[in-house]
């Protein structure tokens, strides 16, 4: 399909959980205050470990969402997904039914999918034999069951894929949703990722690489990205999904637009396994810029991948002033991982969530926990208070282990 008949795709629901709030609102609300979801560890002791912090959820009850057999058949990771699919219906006020299942996609992706279920059978296999593997541990397990659930559950029958490009997952899957709409492959798609990560194997594998957050004192100033005595992420959980939809059908249905999503670009490195290349994560930023026709002197925010790590955020900053120039001097760049951790699938479906809020309400989340500045990073990190500020062209970044980069451009929407 050429550039000529490419169909526009707009954002018409959010749904969220995170460590800041059950809720996209809620959590968004949180966010804008510089509020923290980081604490120590409560899902097992972690007293033997080095790390013993992570951005635990912290008021969400399954069963406001799901029944208890769908609960006990499955992992945490889905639990999260369906919950957040189903505010996100909501909101979007988008009904599925047989006139449109087929035209409606899902495209949810997960980095671990159910880890809290292998680890519990293996240890079950380990500690009483192969009959006390539940029947539903595959199934509970593999990564692509958050989107296959969402579609029984909800009755979605278009297209359904499980992206797994590690912290660039979620927001890859709402690019391959945003190109299956554009391309006129579905009509509406549920777009976003989710993860389940903290239990023992997690933080253990992670702080093994050196990837994560020691400053067990003082959790909620442990994450501070773009900061010079940073030393590390913070682990979270779970799941952000946005609604997608073609422009016509959402404006048939008279549905709220959020926003416009107008580019997207992926990439990879090629390079190392966890050392980024900054400079193919420039091309991934010029890439969605390129696919939205939109030069970089009109981007007015960058919803920044900010993990917290010494590597990857000198190496974020290098790209972001490589694509915007003299532009980047002036345009805020903030990282909502500050304040929620890392979510893995879930953070850049979150992110995204947050970058449309920002162009709705005019209000620039901060980076909290921002201190001493590393010369390093020397851009505007909208230092520990949130700023109001129109913004009408929001980039979003996320890039991952095994250098997977994805950026997403989202703009105002015009009529």
């Amino acid at each position: 399909m050429s550039d000529v008949t490419k169909r526009r795709v707009v954002v018409t629901g959010l749904g969220a959980v995170t460590p800041l709030a059950t809720g996209a609102e809620e959590s968004w609300r949180a966010l804008c205050q510089g509020k923290s979801g980081v604490a120590r560890i409560t899902k097992f002791d972690p007293s033997a470990f080095k790390a013993q912090i992570a951005a635990e959820l912290k008021d969400f009850d399954p069963e406001d969402f799901l029944d208890k057999k769908k609960i006990r058949r499955t992992d945490a990771f889905i639990h999260y997904a369906l919950a957040a699919t189903s505010m996100a219906l909501d909101d979007a006020g988008l009904t599925i039914d047989s006139a449109n299942a087929s035209r409606v996609g899902v495209g949810v992706g997960s980095c671990a999918g159910g880890l809290v279920t292998y680890e519990k059978n293996l240890s079950a296999l380990q500690q009483e034999g192969p009959s006390s593997v539940s029947p539903f541990f595959l199934t509970g397990f593999i990564a692509n069951m958050a989107a296959g659930e969402i579609s029984m559950v909800f009755g979605a029958k278009g297209p359904s894929k499980c992206v797994v490009t590690a912290c660039a997952t979620g927001s890859d899957s709402i690019g391959d949703a945003f190109r299956l709409i554009q391309h006129g492959q579905a009509d509406a798609m549920i777009a976003g990722g989710s993860d389940a990560y903290i239990l023992p194997v997690g933080i253990a594998g992670l702080d093994r690489m050196r990837a994560i957050s020691r400053r067990n004192d003082e959790p909620e100033k442990a994450s501070r990205p773009f900061e010079k005595d940073r030393d590390g992420f913070v682990l979270g959980e779970g799941a952000a999904i946005l609604i997608l939809e073609e422009l016509g059908l959402a404006e048939r249905r008279g549905a709220r637009i959020y926003a416009e999503i107008v580019g997207y670009g992926s990439n990879v490195d090629g390079f190392h396994v966890t050392e980024p290349d900054w400079e193919n994560q420039a091309k991934c930023i010029k890439l969605a810029l390129d696919d939205a026709g939109i030069p970089p002197d009109e981007v007015d925010y960058v919803n920044a991948h900010g993990t917290s790590t010494i590597l990857n955020d000198s190496a974020e900053t290098k790209a972001i002033k490589a694509v915007l120039g003299e532009r980047s001097r002036k345009v805020p760049v903030s990282s909502n991982k500050s304040m929620m951790g890392h979510l893995l699938a879930g953070a850049g479906a979150a992110e995204a969530i947050f970058t449309v809020l920002t162009i709705r309400d005019g209000i620039i989340p901060p980076t909290i926990n921002y201190d001493t500045p590393d010369p390093e990073c020397d851009l505007d990190y909208v230092p520990n208070v949130a700023r109001k500020g129109e913004v009408n062209t929001a980039i979003s970044n996320s890039f991952g282990f095994g250098g997977f980069n994805a950026t997403l451009l989202f703009r105002k929407f015009r009529g």
